[in-house]
């Protein structure tokens, strides 16, 4: 039952709009148009019956007494790990063995592993008594478990996700900086390792900050040994792959190495958003769409196809819907008081986020591409279904407000 005075209907508006948004966009990126000829794919309108499902799955929930939604977030946790075990054995699409095939309905259970590991690691983490050494050892060791099967698909853009999602919430639980600081420290390591004097400029600013976070010189001298190792020990690993190897991760970085292979997808992204301009090319005109020089236009490149259509006015129209959205979930993570509660919220806000800055940042070719779909935009009835019960499982707490600690 819905507590008008609780229940936080802006959220609700916001979400309802990027998800209507997103259907009007995969319409215009499933219609091709060539001078007086035009088709349509399906696409739109099984997104249409997969939001109105996602929609309904939220009321649902809502309705759900929050003893049943408590006690079957473990069972529901371990049936995916088994799907992630059991999608290994379908058959390989693009390479990658990601989901179930049902009838022309493919499911993704590494998109359901996100929430539910969410909420698993929030519960854990958010136990009473608990040391933050204690806090980070039980969300990392559950977290590695989905993450180890998701990289064995592979997806390893699904897999960033996770862990920024943990960073969020070791935050949310009040761990200490300086323990986010020692966490995050090896992957800039590495980034700075390729430059020597990035590398040098970054461990003095790393022992800078640990002694000012006041801690002891053996933790501070520990801390700059692992670190300096792993930038010393990079250059070899670097050194030791084939040459082939090599070009595959710097175009990986640089699409420009290989404009008409690997960087193939970047570039025609940028080339439509940037022919966009001002107020967009008009509804399914765009020409790097209906011409197909743009790939995966109604998934992963969706943006783009935003960008040339309905231009600069068009994407700062969706970016102020997702600035709108964000904050209303900020807003939530800090009503909240229930520490579980706070700590879910903050790891749903962090996951959604991340995927929304790497996929526009990868359309406008600031980041590599990942794969990684624009919640609520993209086309995908397995995300926008887990992304919309994510915002659903908010809902549901900030109704709850005042009824269960």
């Amino acid at each position: 039952m819905i507590n008008r005075k609780k229940f936080d209907f802006r959220l609700l508006t916001a979400l309802m709009i990027l998800i209507i948004f997103g259907c009007v966009a995969i319409f215009s990126a499933s219609t091709t148009r060539i001078g007086d000829r035009s088709s349509t794919q399906n696409h739109w309108w099984k997104q249409i019956i997969f939001s109105v499902i996602a929609l309904g799955a939220v009321v649902a929930m809502i309705k759900l007494p929050m003893p049943v939604f408590d006690l079957a977030i473990l069972p529901l946790f371990f049936v995916n790990l088994l799907a992630l075990i059991l999608v290994l054995f379908t058959p390989a699409v693009n390479g990658s063995h990601r989901w179930f095939s049902f009838g022309g309905i493919n499911v993704q259970p590494s998109e359901s592993a996100k929430l539910l590991t969410i909420l698993i690691v929030a519960r854990s983490i958010s136990k009473e008594h608990l040391t933050e050494m204690k806090q980070i050892l039980y969300g990392i060791g559950i977290m590695i478990v989905p993450v180890a099967l998701i990289i064995i698909e592979p997806d390893f853009g699904t897999t960033l996700v996770f862990w920024c999602s943990l960073l969020a919430m070791l935050i949310a639980a009040d761990v200490p900086l300086f323990y986010i600081l020692l966490i995050i420290s090896p992957v800039i390591s590495i980034v700075s390792s390729f430059y020597l004097p990035a590398m040098i400029i970054w461990l003095l600013i790393l022992i800078l900050l640990l002694i000012r976070f006041h801690l002891s010189w053996v933790a501070v001298t520990v801390a700059s040994i692992i670190n300096t190792f792993i930038a010393l020990i990079m250059p070899v690993f670097w050194n030791s792959l084939k040459d082939y190897q090599q070009n595959r991760i710097l175009t990986f970085i640089d699409p420009m190495r290989d404009p008409l292979g690997a960087g193939y997808q970047i570039i025609q992204a940028k080339i439509a958003v940037g022919s966009g301009a001002i107020g967009g090319k008009g509804w399914l005109a765009g020409t790097q769409k209906n011409m197909n020089f743009l790939p995966e236009h109604h998934t992963d490149f969706i943006f783009s196809v935003i960008g040339e259509e309905f231009g600069f006015v068009g994407s700062l129209l969706l970016l102020g819907a997702f600035f709108y959205f964000f904050w209303r979930l900020s807003v939530c993570v800090i009503d909240l008081k229930v520490r579980e509660r706070r700590i879910a919220t903050a790891g749903i806000m962090a996951y959604l986020m991340f995927q929304t800055f790497i996929n526009i940042g990868m359309n406008i070719g600031l980041v590599p591409a990942t794969g990684i779909p624009l919640p609520f935009i993209s086309y995908g009835g397995s995300n926008l279904l887990i992304n919309t019960v994510a915002v659903g499982v908010i809902l549901k707490y900030m109704n709850e407000r005042g009824f269960m600690k």
